[in-house]
């Protein structure tokens, strides 16, 4: 019987691997076992050729020379890391072995890694998949007891091909254009032309903002506050006559209570995190870029082995990753997160669809916590606040729900109309994890008794006066 070929995306995840599979005996760019060789790549060890590749005039850039369109765009090895792709090669071509396991990073462009070293090496044996969600020595082994045919990824190949291309043809031909029209070093792409158009467009709109002074309209009564709001709704005006006049005819006057509304509502948990949400976290809460956050979960997916795989999609998990969830409970219970983590384990797990969803997971389940115990203390600063994000998610999702009673209060003074909101909490549920403000959430205040009819007096009444603001600057979050 032949050997087993396993191809990883980077040296480190591929040690990993080899150690898993008993792989420990030495060779340049590769480790050994009885049973698997495992090689890797250093990312894209193959890519598409440069212009030049297919027509020298392309060395010199001029406009009437574009659009470049080639019949089929070639692959070439990248110079800096073809001694690695000769490994590999090599390796590929072993009358020994037998078959080839992909183990690049299970997305899109781990796909691509693989798939393009496959071709320019004009590989033609059996090919399977191993398709994981997460580092830890389980999720190996658990992977490869449960390889998958090469033939089920090969559309997620066609996607990365696709969007490679892409690149290519639109981003060589707008730049090389630009570059030339303008005499200047300009480029394009298919994600940063719009990106820019973005940001510019809403530059345009703050420089061309013209701020309107308005006011508002707010008062006390019975030691809460209230404000004031127009026939239709409004709770500001544009006419500061009108403001006046409304503060001098209710300060300091009777009214009534016109209407008391108690309504008993429910906040379920948040949904767990993609890496889009979780991106947009770090960068509001930690001011850390897209690429940061990105980074920091990489290194607790491949060297902690403590979250799932980052590049994900989806935020639910699938029904074969419930049974996993007391022991991914039990990993992190610990410091901060343990009184929640056993109260859930405690109360028994209460899942439904607005977690568990097979439908809604493509390539890989949402980032949750791994069943690999966790020392908090080995972790440096950015991956310990992505962590916490992450954990607190999870705790968050596995909570109740946050219940409260909402009051709101009216009121009619001389024939004006003012109101309050409240609320009473009933139960935290999952609010008790994060005990945090959304940005965005109105603090509401509490309300002491009052009842509708009842007599009022309207205190300490004053108009403020506020501009308008043109929309804000996009940020990485925005």
């Amino acid at each position: 019987m032949g050997k087993i070929l396993v191809l990883a995306e980077k040296p480190s995840v591929g040690r990993e691997l080899a150690k898993v599979l008993n792989c420990s005996q030495g060779g340049n760019g590769y480790l050994m076992g009885s049973k698997y060789i495992v090689t890797w790549a250093l990312g894209h060890l193959v890519t598409l050729a440069d212009p030049e590749e297919y027509d020298q005039k392309y060395k010199s850039w001029k406009m009437e020379d574009l659009p470049m369109l080639p019949k089929s765009l070639k692959l070439v090895v990248i110079k800096e890391t073809s001694k690695q792709f000769s490994v590999v090669r090599e390796l590929l071509g072993r009358k020994d072995v037998d078959e080839l396991v992909i183990a690049t990073d299970a997305g899109r462009e781990g796909e691509l890694v693989a798939r393009w070293i496959i071709e320019k090496a004009s590989f033609r044996k059996p090919i399977k998949r191993l398709w994981i969600s997460s580092q830890t020595e389980k999720a190996i082994k658990d992977g490869f007891n449960n390889l998958k045919p090469g033939r089920d990824y090969e559309n997620l190949f066609w996607a990365a091909q696709s969007r490679a291309e892409a690149d290519w043809l639109i981003g060589l031909n707008v730049t090389r254009a630009l570059t030339c029209k303008y005499n200047a070093q300009l480029s394009a792409g298919r994600v940063q032309t719009p990106t820019l158009a973005l940001i510019v467009n809403r530059e345009n709109e703050i420089n061309k903002f013209i701020p309107k002074d308005y006011w508002t309209v707010n008062g006390t009564v019975n030691n809460f506050k209230v404000q004031w709001s127009s026939k239709n709704g409004e709770s500001r005006t544009f006419d500061k006559q009108k403001a006046e006049d409304i503060v001098n005819k209710v300060n300091n006057q009777m009214g009534t209570v016109v209407e008391v509304n108690k309504t008993f509502k429910k906040e379920l948990p948040p949904l767990a995190y993609d890496l889009t949400e979780l991106q947009r976290d770090a960068n509001r809460r930690f001011g850390y870029s897209a690429k940061q956050t990105l980074n920091s979960m990489q290194k607790l997916y491949e060297t902690h082995k403590l979250l799932s795989y980052p590049r994900t999609d989806s935020r639910y998990i699938t029904t074969d990753i419930v049974a996993t969830l007391p022991d991914r409970l039990k990993s992190i219970a610990v410091g901060p997160y343990q009184i929640a983590a056993r109260n859930i384990i405690k109360n028994r797990i209460q899942t439904s669809s607005r977690f568990v969803d097979n439908s809604k997971v493509s390539d890989h389940h949402a980032i949750i916590p791994t069943e690999q115990h966790v020392d908090l203390s080995s972790l440096n600063k950015e991956e310990r606040n992505v962590y916490d994000l992450v954990v607190k998610r999870f705790l968050e999702v596995l909570s109740p729900a946050f219940e409260y009673e909402q009051t709101t209060v009216k009121i009619e003074v001389k024939g004006e109309s003012f109101s309050a909101k409240g609320k009473i909490v009933k139960s935290k549920g999952w609010r008790e994890i994060s005990s945090s403000t959304e940005e965005g959430e109105e603090k509401d205040q509490s309300l002491p008794p009052i009842n509708k009819g009842e007599a009022v007096k309207l205190t300490g009444v004053r108009s403020i006066n506020e501009k308008t603001k043109p929309p804000a600057r996009f940020n990485e979050a925005t």
